[in-house]
């Protein structure tokens, strides 16, 4: 059995979504299943149980001689909760709850850190082990994700296998329930669905213009596909970064997204909220190497293509 936490969510329904199209129907769907707004994400999946993820562990005590993988995705990922013990308990601790028990039953373990972690990105963006005690996340939830990283690379007594991801600014089906904390595209196509216009943050910094903010934009299929082919291979562990190693603008994310709609471009200017202007990113993209000197060479999804392909998805629930 392959165990897939926060089945119910974006990241992970998607793998498990990638995984049933590639023969594996013997999952275990681990997540809170009580939000009815997300079963449309697991419902049609292949999948032999559900379990709680309360009582997850009880579950893995009896079942783990049946157990070949966990991919651990379930975490709280909202960027604008500033309460560290949330995050203490359903990032940190649980994480390394199934860390421990991947240790004792030997059970290879890939883990969802974040790009988070990289700050300001004053180290740069690099998924290099020596910098990790160096990096200074900007939000409660980057931390949890650093002190997981941390923990592990501490340790000696490791899984078979292990990999923790450091997902960059992901896209995709299946996150219609993340409400503030869904994608740009997202909100981009509710916004011009309902106004005809766009408001992107202007810029505050004299080195980029407005609209010209940067980041590294990868869609969830592309992710899932990374995680399946680290599965399968089972390279080096440690930790590697998922992005597209190419950033692409605000601008040119919302332009792509009226294309795709087939409607004018009509993009409108806003100030950077003052509480997030000073933690704003201006600029992420993740360094690519270590992946691809493991031995993955499937291309990534461009910009323009994987924003089509969304766009398309959206629009049959709204035709």
């Amino acid at each position: 059995m392959i165990v897939v936490t926060g089945a119910a969510g974006f990241i992970a329904s998607n793998v498990a979504e990638m995984l049933n199209h590639n023969g594996f129907n013997d999952l275990v769907l681990v997540d809170d299943f009580s939000r009815v707004e997300r079963k449309n994400n697991y419902k049609d999946l292949s999948f032999v149980e559900l379990v709680d993820r309360d009582t997850f562990f009880e579950w893995f005590k009896n079942n783990n001689k049946n157990i070949e993988f966990i991919i651990h995705l379930g975490a709280r990922t909202d960027t604008t909760e500033f309460d560290y013990n949330v995050f203490q308990k359903l990032n940190v601790d649980y994480t390394l709850g199934i860390w421990r028990a991947c240790v004792e039953y030997q059970i290879p373990l890939i883990y969802a850190s974040s790009a988070a972690t990289y700050g300001m990105g004053e180290l740069g963006y690099d998924d290099r082990h020596d910098i990790v005690c160096n990096l200074k996340p900007l939000n409660p939830y980057g931390r949890s994700k650093n002190e997981i990283d941390k923990f592990i690379l501490g340790q000696t007594e490791q899984p078979p296998f292990w990999a923790g991801l450091k997902f960059f600014n992901v896209y995709g089906p299946n996150e219609f329930h993340k409400g503030k904390m869904a994608s740009v595209i997202l909100h981009a196509f509710r916004q011009i669905n309902e106004t005809g216009k766009v408001k992107l943050f202007r810029s505050h910094n004299p080195n980029y213009k407005d609209g010209q903010q940067l980041r590294d934009f990868v869609y969830v299929k592309d992710v899932a596909k990374v995680i399946l082919w680290l599965m399968q291979h089972k390279p080096e562990s440690g930790l590697y970064n998922v992005g597209t190693g190419k950033a692409r603008s605000f601008y040119d994310l919302a332009d792509n997204t009226f294309k795709a709609m087939g409607v004018e471009t009509d993009i409108e200017f806003i100030d950077t909220p003052l509480n997030i202007r000073d933690k704003y990113q201006y600029f992420t993209e993740a360094n690519m190497t270590k992946l691809r000197n493991a031995g993955y060479d499937e291309p990534f999804t461009t910009l323009e293509d994987g924003i089509k392909s969304y766009v398309d998805y959206l629009l049959t629930f709204i035709s």
